[in-house]
């Protein structure tokens, strides 16, 4: 068989960011066979890529939502976030086409008319081969603690009914996963029971048709209430907003070694331009905080990573009041680097053996300048790859012992500016190596390296 020329990766790799595929939804996604990743019906991985607009049912016209939708899916999002019963009074503020969703706020009299608009954005998204993971209400309308509210799933049969008719409703549409909870952690076993109720009636009314997860507060995740749920098909984490480097390796590898073994997903990390602990005296979370987020999470073993923005989220306008300190209206939020940086890394790890990549801090011999547990690494089970991630691009020994190939070709990556670096192929010599990054910079850029068989022909 005629081999294929490994073309330059830099200009390869910027031409792949333009032209992600269509997504054909011919079937659901579905767990890996290890339970690590999600797959497509050809078996081949799901990188989930999240962005969050929790907002997108409730504050964006058609014209608005088709927008952003396209803008998400050309800079590689595949799944968007969002909430039906939304966080900023969303039962009694209506959306842009004059609708609330529910009757009298009575969760068992839906609004056929905010629905509605709700299955043409859902709709819209398949379209552009796009997933919706659907919130079916904001934790506030459970469990008040802060927000708007009001309580109006205080039974679980209301939970349940809600459930099966969101279930039943959108039982055909193949680009959902849903999402229980909305930044709440239960408080009590009443609490659990209405969560467990809303999942059931979802399950019920599509028929086990879709993925399903929890969304927690920070600091938080589902496993703690809900790992052995048969119906929580993957855990999901947010590692939150309140400090600078927070430890979300940490909070990945906690779920990531749970049994049985399940999916993990960081779905809410410190979003780009939000204030560091909602504070507005301090410093704002920057492109490279949501970058150095994503990746430590991601080499930690999570399956993906929803990417957020301040401005985003919350679907801002100088039309409506400023949210922890929204300052950039939306629709020029969407261009801000941190979301096409998200694009890159996708585009990275699907070029990569990423279904049987697993986390590898054992390759580490050596770091200089940093806590060794912020550079993070992961290796393909066999050996023949390796990938190394230091976001301050300090320097670092590994051990090449951990590599199977007598060869090796390695590459620098700028994940800032989704360009690569060629290594020479040198010899494995089983012993350490040194690697430093391939120039000096001011801006901490985070650079990563990864290593391969040097008889494996990589077509990018």
């Amino acid at each position: 068989m005629k081999m294929k020329k490994l073309l330059p990766l830099p200009c390869i790799f910027l031409v792949l960011i333009s032209l992600f595929p269509l997504i054909i939804f011919s079937q659901e996604l579905r767990v890996s066979t290890d339970g690590r990743r999600l797959v497509n019906k050809d078996g081949s991985v799901f990188f989930y890529m999240g962005d969050t607009a929790w907002e997108l049912f409730h504050r964006t016209s058609k014209e608005e939502t088709e927008m952003y939708l396209k803008d998400r899916k050309k800079k590689g999002f595949n799944v968007i976030q969002a909430v039906i019963l939304a966080e900023t009074d969303g039962l009694n503020t209506p959306n842009t086409e004059g609708h609330t969703p529910l009757i009298d706020n009575n969760p068992l009299k839906p609004n056929e008319a905010y629905f509605k608009h709700v299955d043409w954005v859902v709709c819209k998204a398949e379209e552009l081969g796009v997933y919706i993971a659907v919130l079916p209400t904001w934790g506030d309308k459970w469990r008040k603690q802060w927000g708007v509210g009001p309580v109006i799933f205080d039974t679980p049969d209301k939970a349940k009914n809600y459930g099966a008719y969101l279930g039943k409703r959108y039982k055909s549409r193949p680009n959902i996963i849903w999402v229980i909870g909305g930044d709440r952690n239960p408080d009590n076993s009443l609490h659990i029971e209405i969560n467990r109720a809303m999942a059931e009636g979802i399950k019920e009314g599509d028929e086990g048709k879709h993925l399903m997860t929890y969304h927690p507060m920070g600091g938080s995740s589902s496993s703690f209430w809900f790992h052995n749920d048969k119906w929580l098909d993957f855990n999901m984490l947010q590692s939150g907003h309140s400090v600078i480097n927070r430890l979300v390796h940490k909070n990945v590898g906690e779920d990531y070694n749970l049994k049985p073994v399940k999916p993990c997903l960081n779905g809410e990390p410190q979003y780009e331009d939000i204030p560091v602990g909602f504070t507005a005296l301090n410093d704002r979370f920057t492109a490279y905080d949501a970058r150095q987020a994503a990746y430590r999470s991601v080499l930690a073993g999570a399956m993906g990573h929803t990417y957020g923005n301040n401005n985003i989220w919350q679907m801002w306008t100088e039309k409506s009041a400023p949210i922890l300190n929204a300052r950039i209206p939306w629709y020029e939020a969407i261009h801000q680097p941190g979301a096409l940086q998200m694009g890159y890394m996708r585009k990275l790890f699907e070029s990569r053996p990423f279904l049987s990549m697993i986390p590898d801090q054992d390759i580490l011999a050596k770091v200089y300048g940093q806590d060794k547990n912020m550079i993070r690494a992961a290796i393909d089970k066999d050996g023949s790859f390796t990938i190394v991630y230091s976001p301050y691009g300090n320097p670092v020994h590994i051990n090449l012992e951990e590599l199977a190939a007598d060869t090796l070709n390695g590459y620098w990556y700028n994940p800032r500016e989704g360009l690569s670096h060629k290594i020479e192929p040198f010899a494995n010599t089983k012993k350490l190596r040194l690697l430093c990054r391939p120039q000096v910079v001011h801006e901490p850029i985070g650079y990563l390296c990864w290593m391969t068989n040097a008889k494996t022909i990589l077509i990018l």
